[in-house]
C-alpha cells in the first residue's frame, strides 16, 4: 500500500497549533519589548549642561518659563509663564546639593539666596524666555562649576566657581568692547 493512502495530505495548520504560535509570540514580545516606547524619547535629567536646552524643548515651555528647585534641589517646579502657578517638573533631575552663584555690583561671586517655598528652602530659580536668554549664573557642583551664558553660547565647565568667574568677566568686557553691544 502507498504511503500516499495511509497518510491523508494535511491542508493546513490545526486551531491548537496557531494558538500555541499565537501563545509563544505573545511571550516573547511582552518579555523582550516590555517597557520601550518606539518613537518617544525620554527627555534625559537635568543638568547643568542640558539646564536651558531641556527646559526650552519641554512641552510646558510656552515662551517664558521659571524654574524653580527645592529641598536641596531633589524636587523641582516649572511655570509657564508668570501668571500661572508652579507645577511639580516630571522629568528626572540631576542637580542634587547644587550651589548658585552670581555676581555683585563689584563683580565679586556671590551666593545666591532665596526665600521659601512650600517651607523649604529655594536653592535654584531660573528664568527662561523665548528670544533665548535666561539668567546668567554660575552653577557648582560636587568638584565642578558651570558658566550658564544668558544668551549666545553653551554652558561651560570649570574646575571651580572662580575659573567660572573670571570667564565671565571675560566675555562680559569682550562683548561689551566690540562696539556690537548697546
Amino acid at each position: 500500500m502507498s504511503s500516499s493512502k495511509r497518510y491523508p495530505k494535511r491542508k493546513g495548520f490545526s486551531l491548537i497549533e496557531l494558538l500555541i504560535v499565537i501563545l509563544i509570540i505573545s511571550i516573547v514580545y511582552f518579555l523582550g519589548f516590555d517597557g520601550i516606547e518606539i518613537g518617544k524619547q525620554r527627555p534625559k535629567p537635568l543638568t547643568p549642561l542640558n539646564l536651558k536646552s531641556n527646559i526650552v524643548s519641554s512641552e510646558s515651555f510656552a515662551g517664558q518659563a521659571t524654574l524653580l528647585c527645592i529641598n536641596k534641589c531633589l524636587t523641582c517646579y516649572l511655570r509657564s509663564n508668570i501668571s500661572s502657578g508652579f507645577e511639580e517638573y516630571s522629568s528626572a533631575t540631576d542637580l542634587r546639593d547644587i550651589k548658585a552663584y552670581t555676581l555683585d555690583k563689584d563683580n565679586t561671586l556671590m551666593p545666591m539666596e532665596y526665600e521659601r517655598y512650600q517651607d523649604k528652602k529655594i536653592c535654584l530659580i531660573m528664568d527662561f524666555y523665548s528670544n533665548g536668554s535666561s539668567t546668567q549664573i554660575i552653577l557648582e557642583k560636587d568638584d565642578k562649576s558651570y558658566f550658564l551664558p544668558a544668551f549666545f553660547g553653551e554652558p561651560k565647565v570649570f574646575d571651580s566657581a572662580e575659573e567660572a568667574q573670571d570667564y565671565w568677566l571675560r566675555n562680559s568686557t569682550a562683548v561689551s568692547d566690540s562696539g556690537d553691544f548697546y
